[in-house]
């Protein structure tokens, strides 16, 4: 499973934006941008799923119960 920081950076590289640019068509704080890519974990998830949405993409919490299925 590829971790939330590659998969950020290398989508944002992929359309060719700066982690400013990013940040504004995102609606996020440029700091969240570098946070996310830094790969820091005490990160507010309503701001993640912003970023996340971008791709199409979204974090849910997950039930133990159906990851064992």
């Amino acid at each position: 499973m590829k971790k939330l920081a590659e998969f950020v950076k290398e989508r944002r590289k992929a359309v060719r934006l700066t982690q400013e640019e990013f940040a504004g068509k995102a609606g996020v704080a440029l700091t969240v941008i570098r946070k996310i890519e830094q790969g820091q974990t005490n990160l507010n998830m309503d701001k993640v799923n912003l970023v996340l949405k971008m791709f199409g993409h979204e974090l849910a919490p997950v039930n133990s119960k159906d990851l064992a299925e």
